[in-house]
């Protein structure tokens, strides 16, 4: 599937400013991933269809996410959080895409995981950074991010907790999991510098 197809049957399911925002994720994808080994077509793939079920009923998604057993940890933290695990899920069976790193990207692209693969963290920061975001901390993040896939994710985390805590609302606890490990991983020397 190239470029063309895929932005065509997503299109139909966002708001002309989430078609915006989509394309943004996807160049900014491929910026971040020069110089790295990820396979730039998958990653098209995945920054298109990352919010696939943004707009989907909540309770579908809901409904998904108990059904597939996927973690029960999205349905306690903010409806915010459904339409990524679900979106893989809808992605697979209704735009038939099967390929695991692809679906784990988009699952994961609103909270983080452990362990996250370069393909994950690609798609996080993109989604973070692309340049129709504007919100304080937005810059620092896109200027690490040109030497720092990890301490760009870092700092995109922090702000995101600082946020929620503001706000007196929870943390995805793989959010603060994620945030853990990639600040033990640079206090040891493995970061994933540019």
């Amino acid at each position: 599937m190239n470029r063309a197809e895929a932005l065509a049957l997503v299109e139909p399911h966002l708001t002309e400013h989430r078609y915006i925002h989509t394309i943004g994720v996807a160049d900014t994808a491929l910026q971040l991933a020069e110089n790295t080994d990820v396979d730039k077509n998958r990653l098209e793939l995945a920054a298109i269809f990352h919010d696939y079920a943004k707009f989907r009923d909540k309770q579908e998604m809901r409904g998904i996410i108990m059904k597939e057993k996927l973690d029960p940890d999205f349905l306690l933290y903010g409806d915010e959080l459904l339409h990524a695990p679900a979106g893989s899920f809808l992605v697979e069976k209704e735009i038939g895409i099967e390929d695991e790193e692809i679906l784990s990207a988009i699952t994961w692209h609103t909270t983080g995981r452990q362990d996250m693969t370069m393909m994950d963290k690609i798609l996080f920061l993109a989604d973070y950074i692309e340049p129709n975001r504007s919100f304080p901390g937005v810059e620092e993040v896109r200027e690490l991010s040109a030497s720092s896939l990890d301490k760009a994710i870092i700092k995109a985390l922090t702000n995101t907790i600082e946020f929620l805590m503001k706000k007196k609302q929870p943390v995805y606890p793989g959010t603060l999991a994620t945030y853990n490990q990639l600040v033990f991983n640079i206090r040891k020397g493995n970061v994933n510098e540019k």
